[in-house]
């Protein structure tokens, strides 16, 4: 009975350190997976953000929908501008003081910006790369990325914004769903919190991402 008694222990022992073994295991390839993922994800709405920003710049607003988004990239021209300081005469001090309005004493300084030429939008972003033409693809998967775009009333103005977003559990899809659940409610300065991961925001004026520095790395494709 004693030897027995041993056996099943033992049995337990092995069983329960393979379980640990396998558990840390399991974290550690998740983690691995899920970084290189994340990477991949994010260059892509790095590219979406820089394309959005570029859109604001020369219409005044933001797209919601990426076959315009892309037109966009192909067509568009970024204004190339030089400021010089300048000044005109103040013809009505001049006028208050006796001089000649046009030639006298007093001036008003001004900057004016002259426009010397204009640069493909596409060239200027995405120098050598049709890389935005999949800009919408979310990697790995066969999902698109959810973007929309309007406008948001703050402090009594009115501003264009933009969100584009994937669910981590789309970038995750195949791994243990335990993990999945667990990194969807991720709390961390270095993590992407949330459920999502995403750029821009349609409740708040802000075009950045909701992820850490350590993500803001160059990748191959940047």
């Amino acid at each position: 009975m004693k030897l027995i008694i041993q056996i099943v222990l033992w049995i337990a022992i092995i069983f329960l350190g393979y379980s640990l073994y396998n558990s840390i295991t399991s974290t550690t390839r998740f983690n691995k997976l899920k970084e290189e993922r994340y990477k991949l994800v994010i260059a892509k709405l790095k590219d979406i953000q820089s394309a959005q920003l570029a859109h604001q710049e020369v219409t005044g607003g933001f797209t919601g929908d990426f076959d315009s988004l892309v037109r966009f990239i192909d067509t568009a021209q970024f204004a190339i501008t030089q400021r010089r300081d300048s000044s005109y005469a103040d013809q009505e001090k001049n006028k208050a003081y006796g001089l000649d309005p046009l030639e006298g004493g007093y001036f008003i300084d001004v900057i004016v910006t002259d426009t010397l030429g204009f640069k493909p939008v596409k060239d200027s972003l995405f120098a050598g790369s049709d890389r935005y033409r999949t800009m919408m693809d979310v990697p790995e998967t066969s999902a698109k990325f959810e973007m929309e775009a309007g406008k948001l009333e703050k402090s009594g103005f009115m501003y264009s914004v933009f969100e584009a977003k994937v669910a981590k559990k789309v970038v995750l899809e195949g791994q243990d769903k335990n993990l999945i659940a667990q990194e969807e409610q991720t709390v961390a300065v270095d993590g992407v919190n949330g459920p999502y991961i995403s750029v821009g925001s349609m409740d708040d004026v802000d075009t950045s991402g909701n992820w850490p520095k350590l993500y803001d790395k160059p990748t191959d494709n940047q």
